[in-house]
Protein backbone atom coordinates (compact mmCIF):
# COMPACT_ATOMS: atom_id res chain seq x y z
CA UNK A 1 0.00 0.00 0.00
CA UNK A 2 1.44 3.34 -0.96
CA UNK A 3 2.16 5.73 1.85
CA UNK A 4 0.45 8.53 -0.08
CA UNK A 5 -2.85 6.71 0.10
CA UNK A 6 -2.46 6.06 3.80
CA UNK A 7 -1.68 9.68 4.63
CA UNK A 8 -4.41 11.06 2.37
CA UNK A 9 -7.10 8.93 3.95
CA UNK A 10 -6.82 6.60 6.93
CA UNK A 11 -10.43 5.54 7.36
CA UNK A 12 -13.87 5.59 5.75
CA UNK A 13 -17.35 6.22 7.15
CA UNK A 14 -19.89 3.57 6.22
CA UNK A 15 -23.24 5.32 5.86
CA UNK A 16 -25.08 1.98 5.93
CA UNK A 17 -28.77 1.55 5.27
CA UNK A 18 -30.97 4.63 5.10
CA UNK A 19 -33.45 3.99 7.92
CA UNK A 20 -34.85 6.11 10.73
CA UNK A 21 -33.55 5.72 14.27
CA UNK A 22 -36.81 4.06 15.35
CA UNK A 23 -36.38 1.42 12.62
CA UNK A 24 -32.75 0.59 13.37
CA UNK A 25 -33.51 -2.05 16.01
CA UNK A 26 -36.06 -3.73 13.74
CA UNK A 27 -33.49 -3.84 10.91
CA UNK A 28 -30.85 -5.07 13.35
CA UNK A 29 -33.02 -7.94 14.59
CA UNK A 30 -34.15 -8.84 11.07
CA UNK A 31 -30.61 -9.11 9.66
CA UNK A 32 -29.28 -10.79 12.79
CA UNK A 33 -32.01 -13.43 12.47
CA UNK A 34 -31.26 -13.93 8.77
CA UNK A 35 -27.54 -14.23 9.49
CA UNK A 36 -28.08 -16.83 12.23
CA UNK A 37 -30.46 -18.82 10.01
CA UNK A 38 -27.87 -18.74 7.22
CA UNK A 39 -25.12 -19.95 9.54
CA UNK A 40 -27.21 -22.79 11.02
CA UNK A 41 -28.56 -23.96 7.63
CA UNK A 42 -25.16 -24.05 5.98
CA UNK A 43 -23.37 -25.60 8.97
CA UNK A 44 -25.98 -28.36 9.18
CA UNK A 45 -25.59 -28.97 5.45
CA UNK A 46 -21.81 -29.35 5.76
CA UNK A 47 -22.01 -31.57 8.87
CA UNK A 48 -24.68 -33.80 7.33
CA UNK A 49 -22.63 -34.31 4.17
CA UNK A 50 -19.44 -35.06 6.12
CA UNK A 51 -21.14 -37.46 8.55
CA UNK A 52 -23.14 -39.49 6.01
CA UNK A 53 -21.15 -41.69 3.62
CA UNK A 54 -24.20 -41.96 1.33
CA UNK A 55 -23.68 -38.27 0.51
CA UNK A 56 -20.03 -38.61 -0.48
CA UNK A 57 -20.74 -37.92 -4.14
CA UNK A 58 -19.84 -35.05 -6.52
CA UNK A 59 -23.22 -33.34 -6.10
CA UNK A 60 -22.87 -33.09 -2.33
CA UNK A 61 -19.16 -32.33 -2.53
CA UNK A 62 -20.01 -29.17 -4.49
CA UNK A 63 -22.90 -28.42 -2.16
CA UNK A 64 -20.67 -28.63 0.94
CA UNK A 65 -18.20 -26.26 -0.70
CA UNK A 66 -21.01 -23.86 -1.62
CA UNK A 67 -22.26 -23.89 1.98
CA UNK A 68 -18.76 -23.18 3.31
CA UNK A 69 -18.32 -20.28 0.89
CA UNK A 70 -21.78 -18.89 1.76
CA UNK A 71 -20.87 -18.93 5.46
CA UNK A 72 -17.66 -17.01 4.75
CA UNK A 73 -19.41 -14.73 2.24
CA UNK A 74 -22.15 -13.53 4.56
CA UNK A 75 -19.70 -13.30 7.50
CA UNK A 76 -17.55 -10.90 5.46
CA UNK A 77 -20.24 -8.21 5.49
CA UNK A 78 -23.10 -8.88 7.92
CA UNK A 79 -21.36 -8.83 11.37
CA UNK A 80 -19.70 -5.50 10.52
CA UNK A 81 -23.03 -4.12 9.28
CA UNK A 82 -24.76 -5.21 12.51
CA UNK A 83 -22.03 -3.60 14.61
CA UNK A 84 -22.34 -0.37 12.59
CA UNK A 85 -26.12 -0.24 13.11
CA UNK A 86 -25.44 -0.16 16.87
CA UNK A 87 -22.54 2.28 16.54
CA UNK A 88 -22.73 6.07 16.66
CA UNK A 89 -19.67 6.37 14.41
CA UNK A 90 -19.52 3.50 11.89
CA UNK A 91 -15.97 3.70 10.52
CA UNK A 92 -13.56 1.25 8.92
CA UNK A 93 -9.82 1.71 8.45
CA UNK A 94 -8.31 1.89 4.99
CA UNK A 95 -6.53 -1.44 5.54
CA UNK A 96 -9.73 -2.95 6.97
CA UNK A 97 -11.67 -1.74 3.95
CA UNK A 98 -9.18 -3.34 1.55
CA UNK A 99 -9.29 -6.59 3.52
CA UNK A 100 -13.09 -6.71 3.47
CA UNK A 101 -13.10 -5.89 -0.23
CA UNK A 102 -10.57 -8.64 -1.01
CA UNK A 103 -12.59 -11.36 0.77
CA UNK A 104 -15.85 -10.08 -0.65
CA UNK A 105 -14.60 -10.20 -4.26
CA UNK A 106 -12.92 -13.57 -3.68
CA UNK A 107 -16.06 -15.16 -2.25
CA UNK A 108 -18.58 -13.67 -4.67
CA UNK A 109 -16.52 -15.05 -7.57
CA UNK A 110 -16.22 -18.45 -5.86
CA UNK A 111 -19.98 -18.53 -5.36
CA UNK A 112 -20.38 -17.77 -9.04
CA UNK A 113 -18.05 -20.59 -10.15
CA UNK A 114 -19.55 -23.14 -7.78
CA UNK A 115 -23.07 -22.46 -9.03
CA UNK A 116 -21.70 -23.28 -12.50
CA UNK A 117 -20.03 -26.47 -11.21
CA UNK A 118 -23.31 -27.56 -9.63
CA UNK A 119 -25.16 -26.89 -12.89
CA UNK A 120 -22.58 -29.04 -14.70
CA UNK A 121 -23.10 -31.80 -12.13
CA UNK A 122 -26.87 -31.79 -12.78
CA UNK A 123 -26.30 -31.70 -16.54
CA UNK A 124 -24.06 -34.79 -16.43
CA UNK A 125 -26.39 -36.62 -14.02
CA UNK A 126 -29.48 -36.06 -16.19
CA UNK A 127 -28.08 -35.97 -19.73
CA UNK A 128 -25.20 -38.48 -19.39
CA UNK A 129 -26.04 -40.69 -16.39
CA UNK A 130 -24.02 -43.68 -17.67
CA UNK A 131 -20.86 -41.55 -17.86
CA UNK A 132 -21.43 -39.70 -14.56
CA UNK A 133 -18.69 -41.50 -12.59
CA UNK A 134 -16.14 -41.04 -15.38
CA UNK A 135 -16.95 -37.38 -16.13
CA UNK A 136 -17.07 -36.38 -12.46
CA UNK A 137 -14.27 -38.44 -10.97
CA UNK A 138 -12.60 -37.22 -7.74
CA UNK A 139 -9.71 -35.58 -9.62
CA UNK A 140 -12.04 -33.55 -11.85
CA UNK A 141 -14.26 -32.57 -8.89
CA UNK A 142 -11.20 -31.29 -7.01
CA UNK A 143 -10.12 -29.38 -10.12
CA UNK A 144 -13.58 -27.78 -10.41
CA UNK A 145 -13.16 -26.43 -6.87
CA UNK A 146 -9.44 -25.58 -6.75
CA UNK A 147 -9.35 -23.74 -10.11
CA UNK A 148 -12.03 -21.19 -9.04
CA UNK A 149 -10.01 -20.49 -5.87
CA UNK A 150 -6.95 -19.68 -7.98
CA UNK A 151 -8.84 -17.55 -10.51
CA UNK A 152 -10.91 -15.70 -7.87
CA UNK A 153 -7.85 -14.97 -5.77
CA UNK A 154 -5.98 -13.64 -8.81
CA UNK A 155 -8.89 -11.39 -9.86
CA UNK A 156 -9.28 -10.01 -6.31
CA UNK A 157 -5.55 -9.27 -5.99
CA UNK A 158 -5.51 -7.52 -9.38
CA UNK A 159 -8.51 -5.36 -8.39
CA UNK A 160 -6.79 -4.29 -5.17
CA UNK A 161 -3.46 -3.72 -6.94
CA UNK A 162 -5.18 -1.20 -9.21
CA UNK A 163 -7.14 0.32 -6.33
CA UNK A 164 -4.17 1.12 -4.06
CA UNK A 165 -2.61 3.26 -6.79
CA UNK A 166 -5.57 5.66 -6.66
CA UNK A 167 -5.55 8.93 -4.74
CA UNK A 168 -8.41 9.59 -2.33
CA UNK A 169 -9.38 13.08 -1.25
CA UNK A 170 -11.28 14.42 1.75
CA UNK A 171 -14.56 12.71 0.89
CA UNK A 172 -14.61 9.65 3.17
CA UNK A 173 -18.31 8.70 3.34
CA UNK A 174 -19.19 5.44 1.60
CA UNK A 175 -22.95 5.27 0.81
CA UNK A 176 -23.03 1.54 1.55
CA UNK A 177 -23.02 -0.92 4.47
CA UNK A 178 -19.68 -2.48 3.47
CA UNK A 179 -16.59 -1.67 1.40
CA UNK A 180 -17.63 -2.46 -2.15
CA UNK A 181 -15.56 -1.65 -5.20
CA UNK A 182 -17.98 0.67 -7.02
CA UNK A 183 -18.64 3.09 -4.10
CA UNK A 184 -14.90 3.23 -3.31
CA UNK A 185 -13.99 4.10 -6.89
CA UNK A 186 -16.49 6.98 -6.76
CA UNK A 187 -14.48 8.51 -3.89
CA UNK A 188 -11.22 8.56 -5.84
CA UNK A 189 -9.77 11.85 -7.09
CA UNK A 190 -7.52 10.22 -9.69
CA UNK A 191 -8.60 8.64 -12.97
CA UNK A 192 -10.45 5.33 -12.50
CA UNK A 193 -10.81 4.45 -16.18
CA UNK A 194 -8.45 1.45 -15.95
CA UNK A 195 -10.31 0.18 -12.88
CA UNK A 196 -13.66 0.46 -14.65
CA UNK A 197 -12.32 -1.25 -17.77
CA UNK A 198 -10.97 -4.06 -15.60
CA UNK A 199 -14.39 -4.48 -13.96
CA UNK A 200 -16.10 -4.66 -17.36
CA UNK A 201 -13.42 -6.80 -18.99
CA UNK A 202 -12.05 -9.31 -16.49
CA UNK A 203 -14.91 -8.99 -14.01
CA UNK A 204 -17.50 -9.36 -16.74
CA UNK A 205 -15.74 -12.45 -18.10
CA UNK A 206 -15.54 -14.08 -14.67
CA UNK A 207 -19.23 -13.39 -14.05
CA UNK A 208 -20.84 -13.97 -17.45
CA UNK A 209 -19.01 -17.07 -18.69
CA UNK A 210 -20.21 -19.18 -15.71
CA UNK A 211 -23.69 -17.63 -16.06
CA UNK A 212 -23.89 -18.56 -19.76
CA UNK A 213 -22.60 -22.02 -18.87
CA UNK A 214 -25.37 -22.39 -16.27
CA UNK A 215 -28.07 -21.31 -18.74
CA UNK A 216 -26.69 -23.68 -21.38
CA UNK A 217 -26.57 -26.57 -18.88
CA UNK A 218 -30.19 -26.09 -17.83
CA UNK A 219 -31.30 -25.63 -21.45
CA UNK A 220 -29.77 -29.00 -22.34
CA UNK A 221 -31.32 -30.52 -19.21
CA UNK A 222 -34.70 -29.15 -20.26
CA UNK A 223 -34.44 -30.57 -23.77
CA UNK A 224 -33.46 -33.98 -22.34
CA UNK A 225 -36.29 -34.01 -19.80
CA UNK A 226 -38.87 -33.13 -22.45
CA UNK A 227 -38.09 -36.45 -24.11
CA UNK A 228 -38.81 -38.38 -20.89
CA UNK A 229 -42.21 -40.16 -21.14
CA UNK A 230 -42.96 -40.04 -17.41
CA UNK A 231 -44.94 -36.89 -16.60
CA UNK A 232 -44.24 -37.22 -12.87
CA UNK A 233 -40.48 -37.43 -13.34
CA UNK A 234 -40.61 -34.62 -15.89
CA UNK A 235 -42.46 -32.33 -13.47
CA UNK A 236 -40.09 -33.21 -10.60
CA UNK A 237 -37.01 -32.35 -12.68
CA UNK A 238 -38.51 -29.10 -13.96
CA UNK A 239 -39.49 -28.13 -10.41
CA UNK A 240 -35.95 -28.75 -9.14
CA UNK A 241 -34.27 -26.96 -12.04
CA UNK A 242 -36.74 -24.09 -11.77
CA UNK A 243 -35.91 -23.53 -8.10
CA UNK A 244 -32.19 -23.63 -8.91
CA UNK A 245 -32.62 -21.12 -11.72
CA UNK A 246 -34.65 -18.78 -9.49
CA UNK A 247 -31.76 -18.59 -7.01
CA UNK A 248 -29.21 -18.19 -9.79
CA UNK A 249 -31.30 -15.42 -11.39
CA UNK A 250 -31.55 -13.56 -8.07
CA UNK A 251 -27.79 -13.83 -7.54
CA UNK A 252 -26.76 -12.74 -11.05
CA UNK A 253 -29.52 -10.18 -11.45
CA UNK A 254 -28.38 -8.40 -8.28
CA UNK A 255 -24.72 -8.41 -9.36
CA UNK A 256 -25.50 -7.09 -12.84
CA UNK A 257 -27.63 -4.35 -11.28
CA UNK A 258 -24.65 -3.22 -9.17
CA UNK A 259 -21.59 -3.58 -11.41
CA UNK A 260 -22.63 -3.59 -15.06
CA UNK A 261 -25.20 -0.83 -15.48
CA UNK A 262 -24.03 2.53 -16.93
CA UNK A 263 -22.97 5.28 -14.50
CA UNK A 264 -26.00 7.35 -15.47
CA UNK A 265 -28.22 4.63 -13.99
CA UNK A 266 -26.35 4.57 -10.65
CA UNK A 267 -28.45 4.71 -7.49
CA UNK A 268 -26.90 4.21 -4.03
CA UNK A 269 -30.19 2.96 -2.58
CA UNK A 270 -30.80 0.49 -5.38
CA UNK A 271 -27.21 -0.75 -5.04
CA UNK A 272 -27.74 -1.40 -1.32
CA UNK A 273 -30.96 -3.32 -1.95
CA UNK A 274 -29.22 -5.41 -4.64
CA UNK A 275 -26.29 -6.05 -2.29
CA UNK A 276 -28.68 -7.31 0.41
CA UNK A 277 -30.08 -9.75 -2.13
CA UNK A 278 -26.76 -11.41 -2.97
CA UNK A 279 -24.94 -11.02 0.36
CA UNK A 280 -27.77 -11.99 2.75
CA UNK A 281 -30.83 -13.40 0.96
CA UNK A 282 -29.10 -15.73 -1.54
CA UNK A 283 -26.77 -17.42 1.03
CA UNK A 284 -29.82 -17.98 3.23
CA UNK A 285 -31.88 -19.45 0.36
CA UNK A 286 -29.18 -21.71 -1.12
CA UNK A 287 -29.36 -24.47 1.56
CA UNK A 288 -33.15 -24.62 1.27
CA UNK A 289 -33.15 -24.64 -2.53
CA UNK A 290 -30.25 -27.06 -3.01
CA UNK A 291 -30.38 -29.35 0.00
CA UNK A 292 -33.19 -29.01 2.54
CA UNK A 293 -35.78 -29.97 -0.11
CA UNK A 294 -33.72 -33.05 -0.98
CA UNK A 295 -34.92 -36.38 0.46
CA UNK A 296 -31.40 -37.80 0.89
CA UNK A 297 -30.29 -34.66 2.71
CA UNK A 298 -33.37 -34.70 4.97
CA UNK A 299 -32.66 -38.34 5.81
CA UNK A 300 -29.00 -37.55 6.56
CA UNK A 301 -29.97 -34.62 8.78
CA UNK A 302 -32.43 -36.75 10.74
CA UNK A 303 -29.81 -39.46 11.26
CA UNK A 304 -27.20 -36.93 12.33
CA UNK A 305 -29.48 -35.07 14.74
CA UNK A 306 -30.80 -38.29 16.26
CA UNK A 307 -27.37 -39.56 17.24
CA UNK A 308 -26.52 -38.95 20.86
CA UNK A 309 -22.86 -38.87 19.94
CA UNK A 310 -23.52 -35.84 17.71
CA UNK A 311 -24.70 -33.76 20.66
CA UNK A 312 -22.06 -35.06 23.08
CA UNK A 313 -19.32 -34.21 20.57
CA UNK A 314 -20.18 -30.55 20.96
Amino acid sequence: IHQGNQTTISEFFLLGLTVGSEQQQIIFMLFLSMYLVTMVENLLTILAIISDTHLHSPMYFFLANLSFIDICFTTTTVPKMLADIQSQSPTISFAGCLTQMYFFMLLVNLDNFLLAAMAYDRYVAICHPLHYAALLNPKRCALLVVTPWVISNLVSVLHLSLLIHLTFCDQRAIPHFFCDLEPILRLACSDTQINNLFILGIGGTVIFIPFIFILLSYTLIGSTVLRVPSTKRKWKTFSTCGSHLSTVSLFYGSIVGVYFLPSSAYSAEREKVAAIMYTIVTPMMNPFIYSLRNKDMKRALRRMLSRKSFFWSW
